[in-house]
């Protein structure tokens, strides 16, 4: 027995009813039942954006003071098992992104139904509210919902490059056991993105005095980000593994803060036919909310240069995703190139 339609949860925009064009839902799966397949611990610690070095005025716009949590326990044994399962079976779709990630799964949510319903779990998504103290939803682009990160080819290459995220929030849940996992560690930079990108430009990576590595569980543990603001990588096996992580994107309900989205870096990653309409989309929610705004709130009194300047701050996500995508995108983002 399958569940056709995806989970009732408040959400910034409707999962799509339908899928698009060449994709297939997996057979045989259970159900995704919360009470079986989640066992929520909330995490007790969380490390703030100022810690790691941020100034206010970089703060503020963006959705939320909070950097990262400590590793929390979403997923109990039973659905730690079937979603492993299930990421097994999607790896035959694997593909590069870019030269940051060998082996990454994107889109797994529109070919599992229980990947789905548990990226979408209001459960899951109340927990993530709480760490960010504000209000989010799953992400409007499902290609951002049950992200798969897959071990590389070659034992020596970064799971995934010292990078911060194309979106805002997120978390990296392991999917495979890291118990005695053979190097391949969750690394945290402790410090900006400027000072992360002021490395790379002379060649240097993060000292291992200013790198964290967080101990998680066992599967099915994960650790909250606020990804566009955390510098973080995938390091390298030592020897031949299994290492698969699922990351799960978010989105802050308040759109009056920055959208912290770098969409542009999936042209190429990407299937064409979905990235378009996603994004299209996302932005055009960001600025209905921000126009909706301007309707409810915008005073008397402002003059024709003001009132301007907020319009086009209204619709400047727009304006943004029109010319990227017009324009010949620029190699995916990351700090060791």
């Amino acid at each position: 027995m399958t569940r056709s339609e995806p989970p009732t949860v408040a959400s910034a925009i409707a999962f799509p009813a339908v899928q698009p064009p060449g994709y297939e839902w997996l057979d045989d799966e259970p159900i995704f039942d919360p009470a079986a397949h989640l066992e929520i611990r909330p995490p007790a610690a969380v490390t703030t954006l100022a810690e790691l070095g941020y100034s206010e005025d970089e703060i503020c716009p963006t959705a939320t003071a909070a950097a990262f949590s400590e590793p929390f326990r979403i997923l109990s044994d039973v659905g730690a098992g079937v979603l492993l399962d299930v990421a097994r079976r999607l790896r035959p779709f694997a593909a590069p992104a870019g030269d940051r990630i060998q082996h990454t799964v994107r889109g797994g949510c529109y070919r599992s139904r229980w990947l789905r319903d548990l990226c979408l779990s209001p459960e899951v998504t109340d927990v993530m509210a709480g760490i960010y103290g504000t209000d989010v939803a799953p992400h409007t682009m499902p290609l951002h919902l049950g992200h798969l990160n897959f071990e590389p080819t070659e034992v020596g290459e970064a799971v995934d490059k010292w990078h911060h995220d194309t979106l805002p929030l997120d978390f990296v849940m392991m999917v495979s056991d890291p118990a005695g996992l053979p190097g391949g560690r969750f690394e945290v930079f402790l410090g900006t993105k400027a000072e992360a990108a002021a490395l790379a430009a002379t060649g240097e990576r993060p000292s291992p005095e200013r790198v964290l590595a967080p101990e998680f569980g066992g599967p099915g543990w994960a650790i909250a980000l606020h990804g566009n603001m955390v510098v973080h990588r995938g390091a390298p096996l030592d020897a031949p593994a299994e290492r698969i992580t699922m990351v799960n994107g978010y989105v802050a309900l308040d759109r009056s803060r920055d959208d912290q989205s770098r969409s542009r870096d999936l042209i190429g990653v990407d299937d064409p036919a979905v990235l378009a309409t996603e994004w299209a989309r996302h932005v055009a929610w960001r600025g209905v909310g921000r126009l909706q705004g301007l309707v409810d709130d915008l005073p008397f009194g402002l003059g024709a240069a003001e009132a301007a300047d907020r319009l086009e701050e209204a619709v400047c996500d727009v304006e943004r995703a029109i010319r990227d995508m017009r324009t010949e995108p620029p190699p995916i983002e990351h700090y060791e190139t």
